[in-house]
């Protein structure tokens, strides 16, 4: 899902998540490159001669799919023509040009190399109306179709056992559920990793894609989609030869070179709809009505569009009975979502099916699996040795279900492999939540002052018996920042992981509620979620929560953070529901999650705000369309808790 510059991609996004170099934090369009060193030059060099002596290399292959347009693939696959092999699949909207065509050099080829040593052909494809690809590019418009034919053509290979596994992070993976629920029989086994926005609906999420999050705009896709909705470039004729295309690729990759944008800027303009105006971006499904579409141009749909259940993406209607590896990480965007599709397939799969879902969950960023080392630091917070040995993992379940071997993986994993950050260690469990997990609440309170950190907001085992509401003014034209975060690919406008909140505390306009200094340790595994009691006086508005580990120096360490749209309050299937100024409403925000450890003498903290800019769009409290507006007003708002409003945050904690 993330648009990176050809160098970055090395073989990671189209390559194996487990080694995807993903590079969350880098520019969405960023225009640097890796510097071409006499040693980079001849470890391509030397990966590709020892390639193409193991493998029989097929390049620049032009896939039709049912409508007759073209999908271009490159095959890798084992010189002995006497057996036959299962594939690994990948298909991305990235580049996967087997030359550097600005330098003239192969790229590094390991995953490739490392499938056909061991006995797997490894196909390469460019999603619909990318590169060599023909078409046009709706987001997860095609792929149910797509993807359905390349497993197809695979199978019919005459090189091909007739299974095929599919692997990959971001948009190399987002497409494998939506896929997989088509009942392929070539489908065998799937490992989708960072795939949040590939989930259009799962309870109790309505997403569509990680483009809202409790109705409102996770504006990560605004600049995602900058470099990928390429509705206007060049193409081949489609007579042209596989040999022409061949030679042709080694002076054209097809690449845009759009201009570099500095998104911490762009994601300012106003209205949200004309950004792309404002830098000179392509025309396309953003903000552009297209020929492909089923619906209006995305930003101007709501969480419940009939045009989103028409696309490509996998809604929880949609049964999924392929066995799956599944791979997330505590600070991606989308941990929920995929957390609650795990959960759903292993209930409604086929039995056999069912209990053939395993998943890990890392302490990292978006893809950032691999990345982890010895001391693996997540923005500023230590999560110690974050380390698996991802490859052996990867290729076990592969030959397990792909070559048939009986290699015991299935009995070794555990069901669920995660990640509690505070003790820096891994753990197993046969659920998620971990069996024995139980929720427990706090209370907000105050004496009506828990604005900043010196307020007097508090976390307590009991609401209080008074209301004393705490107040504060929310302005769309001075939001809070972003600060760190469970995000990805907005370019330089967020920097993602853990960070301490403390500077953001400082704001008038963010309320602090802690608990006392804990007296035992307590580790909470699984969902939080967070029921405030509020009002304003405007028509509608946003309310904010970040989940915070406290330590005794008062270092305060985000771990999750969700919004709600409270026009959206009574459901996204729902009517919209204004608010009437003064009037108090119940309102249970998308819940967050996390594996923490609150050592003993650390303080459990909840922020409440109305911003949280530009990871979520800003409301603009009038009740308009939001995208489409300039201006805003500034909405009074209020957080009330007592007996009679007991707003509350439920976390799942896990005694041991």
């Amino acid at each position: 899902m993330r648009k990176k510059t050809l160098w970055i991609l090395l073989l990671a996004a189209v390559g194996f998540g487990v080694a995807i170099y993903d590079a969350p934090n880098q520019s969405v369009h960023s225009q640097g490159r890796a510097a071409i060193t006499p040693e980079v030059i001849a470890r391509r060099n030397s990966l590709a001669k020892e390639l193409q002596s193991l493998a029989i290399v097929e390049r620049k292959l032009m896939v039709s799919m049912r409508d007759g347009k073209r999908m271009a693939a490159d095959v890798y696959r084992p010189k002995d023509t006497s057996k036959k092999y299962p594939t690994i699949f990948v298909r991305t909207p990235y580049n996967f040009n087997f030359w550097d065509v600005r330098n003239g050099l192969p790229r590094d080829m390991t995953n490739e190399l490392e499938a056909v040593k061991r006995g797997y052909a490894f196909v390469e494809m460019n999603e619909r109306g990318h590169f060599f690809s023909e078409g046009n590019y709706d987001i997860l418009g095609p792929p149910l179709t797509d993807g359905d034919d390349a497993l197809t053509w695979m199978a019919k290979q005459p090189w091909s056992n007739g299974k095929v596994g599919t692997i990959g992070c971001s948009s190399t993976a987002e497409w494998q559920l939506g896929v997989a629920a088509q009942g392929n029989p070539a489908f065998a086994a799937m490992i989708p990793q960072g795939f949040g926005a590939g989930v259009g609906r799962v309870a109790p999420y309505y997403e569509q894609g990680n483009w809202y999050r409790g109705g409102a705009v996770q504006m990560l896709f605004i600049a995602w989609l900058y470099g990928e909705q390429n509705q206007v470039r060049p193409m081949f004729p489609p007579n042209t030869s596989q040999e022409d295309l061949i030679r042709a690729s080694k002076s054209f990759d097809l690449s845009q070179q759009l201009p570099r944008v500095d998104w911490s800027q762009a994601l300012r303009h106003l209205p949200v709809k004309d950004i792309y105006k404002a830098v000179d971006g392509p025309h396309g499904i953003f903000a552009d009505k297209m020929p492909v579409d089923t619906g209006g141009a995305m930003i101007e749909r709501a969480p419940n569009d009939a045009a989103s259940y028409q696309a490509g993406l996998w809604h929880d209607n949609m049964k999924v009975n392929v066995p799956g590896f599944w791979f997330m990480s505590w600070y991606d965007v989308s941990v929920g979502p995929n957390l609650a599709a795990y959960n759903h397939v292993r209930k409604t799969a086929r039995p056999e099916i069912a209990n053939q879902q395993y998943a890990v969950i890392a302490p990292t960023l978006h893809c950032a699996y691999k990345r982890a080392t010895e001391n693996t630091i997540v923005g500023e917070r230590s999560m110690g040795d974050a380390r698996l040995n991802y490859d052996e993992l990867t290729y076990a379940w592969f030959d397990y279900f792909l070559k048939g071997e009986k290699n015991g993986i299935l009995e070794k994993m555990p069901k669920v492999r995660y990640f509690t950050m505070g003790i820096n260690k891994w753990q197993t469990s046969d659920t998620w939540p971990p069996k024995g997990a139980q929720p427990v609440s706090f209370f907000l309170s105050s004496g009506g002052k828990a604005n900043t950190l010196d307020g007097d907001g508090t976390l307590s085992d009991s609401a209080p018996a008074a209301d004393t509401p705490d107040k504060f003014d929310y302005d769309p034209m001075n939001p809070v920042s972003s600060y760190g975060g469970n995000v990805c690919c907005t370019g330089n406008a967020v920097t993602g992981g853990s960070f301490d909140q403390r500077k953001m505390e400082a704001r008038s306009d963010i309320l602090v509620y802690s608990t006392e200094p804990l007296k035992e340790g307590m580790e909470v595994s699984g969902p939080i979620e967070v029921t405030l009691y509020v009002s304003s006086d405007a028509k509608d508005t946003d309310f904010t929560v970040k989940l915070i580990d406290v330590y005794p120096d008062g270092r305060a360490y985000n771990l999750d953070e969700t919004i709600q749209r409270l026009r959206y309050r009574n459901g996204y299937d729902k009517p919209v529901a204004w608010l009437e100024a003064g009037k108090v409403y119940k309102v249970t925000l998308q819940p967050m999650t996390t594996s923490n450890y609150f050592e003993a003498g650390h303080r459990i903290r909840l922020e409440v705000s109305s911003s949280n800019f530009p990871r979520f769009d800003r409301n603009m409290n009038t009740g308009g369309k939001n995208y489409d507006e300039s201006k805003g007003v500034v909405a009074h708002n209020a957080v009330h808790h007592s007996k009679q409003y007991p707003s509350e945050v439920r976390i799942t904690v896990v005694r041991k």
